[in-house]
């Protein structure tokens, strides 16, 4: 007999979504403030790219594995997704507190490779959390409103660098200015207490006696994740497949904009790069911490209403609409000569980045087994790290002997590239929520 799950409440989708706000301010920490204490600790500027690893790496190591074993948990007092989300909470919010004590960059370095492990273990059981919680009808609000907090938890890990910055002298003996301790610190208390709040005030479903059989089928031991890791891979629908080549044009686009955004905005308004002027070149590293504080602030004011788009015109035609917009916004970007100018394009960027966060989930989720929507939900974001490994080892080459070394040429590039993301959106099949498929043990049996 098949159960139909209750409709929840916007202020009951905004509690279980909380706990999303916390880890995206850890992640807010990680893309502003990593670097720079790199830099504290004289790390050489060529060493960045594989000092940043972590994340990519966590991401395609330890998603899926979690998720797998989440699908595979029950605990009526613990849950199923609850542990590993308080787990990654924990360690979050423990390397937080300890990363601007760094006292070597090595520290540093494992220290972001213990954070990025927490962030990953409590990422996917989150997004599993709220496909196992929802019924299909709210779906679009339940991962519209972790958009939403993903905006919010990023820019407000901004502005507490501003203000502890504005507000906070002096620097370690390592360094690392005091302001740097501040950022973490309200880290490391939003990581743990929103997550806590979360699991306050969410309850979990019980699964189904079907589910049940699942959970308790196919215990291969210490290999069981993996073994399921292959099995949802070999089983893994059309639609996923489809949704893999978005994400390889998509986020290999995402990472080159990451890493040449402030070249492109010194080149373009300021007329410089970082060995031309380094005071100008400053200058433009300030102004695009305001260019994507802003994209960030559109993000999650612009969340809930793609939640009524989505339903008005499906999240297939809605995520085809973004990131045409955003790719258009990036050719445009390197051309722009006002400083003032560029938070036009990223405005529709900001919008596109609500979509990126969330509707893909909503393209893929009616083609997946409910019994499976953790190790699944790893896999999707192994789709998302693997063109980020690809850009990492493939793009210095193109941007060298193909676009001359220019940075608006490389941020042209990536505008094309979410372009191609677009109309590879219209390639999908997608299967409405409502039709998901019947239960499959493992293996697809």
């Amino acid at each position: 007999m098949s159960f139909t799950k209750p409709s929840l409440s916007f202020s009951q989708i905004i509690n279980m979504n909380f706990g999303f706000f916390g880890i995206q301010y850890s992640f807010g920490l990680q893309q502003t403030a990593i670097n720079p204490i790199y830099s504290f600790l004289h790390a050489d500027p060529g060493q960045l790219p594989l000092l940043n690893l972590a994340g990519p790496m966590t991401g395609l190591l330890i998603q899926p594995i979690i998720g797998a074993l989440s699908d595979k948990t029950w605990h009526p007092s613990y849950g199923r997704r609850k542990p590993y989300f308080l787990i990654g909470a924990i360690m979050c919010s423990l390397c937080l507190f300890l990363f601007p004590f760094s006292s070597t960059l090595w520290m540093a370095v494992g220290l972001l490779w213990i954070l990025d492990a927490g962030n990953n273990t409590a990422m996917e059981p989150y997004r599993a959390f709220v496909a196992d919680k929802l019924p299909a009808t709210q779906y679009s609000l339940g991962f519209l409103t972790q958009s939403f907090f993903t905006g919010l938890g990023i820019t407000l890990a901004n502005l507490s660098l501003y203000f502890f910055q504005s507000n906070i002298a002096g620097a370690s003996a390592s360094g690392i200015p005091y302001w740097v301790y501040g950022s973490f610190f309200v880290g490391g208390v939003c990581s743990i207490c929103s997550v806590l709040w979360s699991m306050h005030t969410t309850s979990e479903i019980p699964p189904g006696p079907e589910e049940m059989i699942f959970i308790r089928s196919n215990n291969h031991g210490l290999f069981g994740p993996f073994v399921e890791i292959f099995n949802a891979i070999k089983d893994m629908p059309k639609t996923m497949w489809q949704l893999a080549l978005v994400y390889l044009f998509q986020w290999y686009a995402l990472f080159i904009y990451w890493q040449f955004c402030t070249h492109s905005i010194a080149k373009s308004v300021w007329h410089t790069s970082s060995e031309a002027n380094k005071s100008l070149y400053e200058e433009a590293v300030a102004w695009t911490g305001l260019v994507n504080g802003w994209y960030n602030i559109v993000t999650f004011l612009s969340a809930f209403g793609l939640v009524w788009l989505t339903k008005k015109y499906s999240p297939k035609w809605v995520h085809f609409t973004c990131l045409s917009i955003a790719g258009v916004a990036l050719m445009l970007f390197s051309g722009i000569e006002n400083k003032y100018l560029l938070f036009a394009p990223m405005t529709g960027f900001g919008v596109a980045w609500a979509s990126i966060m969330a509707v893909p989930y909503l393209l893929v989720v009616g083609s997946i087994p409910k019994e499976r929507f953790g190790v699944y939900m790893g896999i999707i974001n192994m789709m998302i790290v693997i063109p980020m490994i690809i850009e990492t080892l493939t793009f210095g080459m193109v941007y060298k002997y193909f676009l001359g070394s220019d940075p608006g040429m490389a941020i042209k590039a990536a505008g094309v590239l979410l372009l191609l993301a677009a109309l590879a959106v219209l390639r999908m099949n997608v299967v409405k929520s409502d039709e998901a498929p019947p239960v499959m043990h493992a293996g697809g049996h």
